[in-house]
């Protein structure tokens, strides 16, 4: 009888153990850096959200901000990292002035797609350096990759552009390392949000733009001011996005909890990867069949002179900080190996 007792308290205490963990409840506050009306940009994240809720049963979720209802998309990093906020969605490119590896864990010039990306953050040392990263730079977080999005659009222009001269004194809003290519090659650059992109062309503080991809573009309407909308998008083939959860926070959820999250996130890079495939088309039928809107290739010329500046940019930048040499090496390393399957099992372009 006293064994059956013992039995039997064991087991009650084993289900109250479980009810509480089961029953501790975790509300990420999450605000975003893009509208939720961007697609594949910053609607992946409501998805997200609303997964959370579902895999936990309601004990985990997240309530999702939109750009500057909670915290200023550029402050999401310190906001998340101090404990002010104990989670946001953004990228990684937004830290460049902080962390100069930053924008190498958001989008490469010349660099790696979508699914060579993901090879290399999943099952090369992508993810390790990652959180590395933020670590050595001493914020308080943890990184998870949540979003990612292929070729962006090289760029909107009133005029066009055929030699790199024709760049030579433009104003123009430019992302991550590709800007500091655009810098070398005489354009003023400036790195505005989304939502103010609109109106600097509008009033001429700046001449010339990039964003992201023709279907999100479309929602910012560049193409009522400028015309000229040039292709490849040698800047950011593929580009990641991020969600930052205070690390504290994070150390202090449940396993239960950090595998739904971490899963969900993962679950987010094929969603918004397919979502941003699926879309682009229409846009750039409608705008050229209802925007007036030319659709440019950019010639030889002008991609071998990208190329070549961004080469000088990237030893210049390794040069100046070995974390970012670290990063690019390791990278770069895996590419190389990466090339050798590409190059035969691939269809070549033409």
């Amino acid at each position: 009888m006293k064994k059956t007792l013992t039995s039997l308290a064991l087991a009650a205490s084993l289900m109250t153990a479980a009810a509480v963990e089961a029953g501790d409840k975790l509300l990420l506050k999450t605000p975003i850096a893009f509208s939720t009306s961007l697609p594949g940009l910053g609607s992946p994240i409501p998805r997200v959200a609303e997964q959370l809720g579902l895999m936990s049963g309601g004990t985990l979720k997240m309530k999702v901000y939109e750009p500057g209802k909670l915290v200023p998309p550029f402050e999401i990093l310190d906001a998340v990292s101090s404990g002010k906020i104990n989670s946001g969605y953004t990228t990684a490119g937004y830290w460049a002035g902080k962390i100069p590896a930053a924008p190498l864990f958001s989008a490469v010039p010349f660099g790696p797609e979508a699914g060579e990306y993901m090879a290399w953050l999943y099952y090369g040392n992508g993810l390790t350096l990652y959180q590395e990263m933020y670590d050595q730079a001493g914020f308080n977080v943890k990184v998870l990759p949540c979003a990612v999005i292929a070729p962006e659009t090289s760029g909107w222009f009133a005029k066009e552009i055929n030699a790199p001269a024709d760049l030579e004194g433009l104003k123009m809003r430019f992302f991550g390392l590709g800007g500091k290519v655009m810098q070398k090659l005489g354009v003023a650059t400036s790195l505005l949000p989304g939502g103010e992109i609109f109106p600097a062309l509008e009033k001429g503080a700046i001449d010339a733009t990039e964003f992201s991809m023709p279907a999100i573009d479309a929602r910012l309407g560049f193409h009522k001011l400028v015309k000229f909308n040039y292709f490849p998008g040698w800047h950011q083939q593929a580009t990641v996005f991020e969600l930052l959860v205070n690390k504290d926070v994070w150390n202090g959820a449940s396993e239960q909890h950090r595998a739904i999250i971490e899963n969900a996130c993962k679950a987010s890079m094929t969603d918004s990867f397919a979502e941003g495939e699926a879309i682009q088309h229409a846009a750039l039928i409608d705008n050229v069949e209802n925007n007036d809107v030319q659709i440019k290739q950019w010639n030889q010329e002008m991609l071998d002179t990208f190329r070549a500046t961004w080469n000088e940019v990237a030893e210049e930048e390794a040069a100046n900080d070995t974390f970012f040499a670290k990063v690019l090496g390791d990278m770069n390393g895996f590419r190389d190996g990466y090339a050798i399957w590409k190059e035969n099992a691939f269809l070549p372009r033409k």
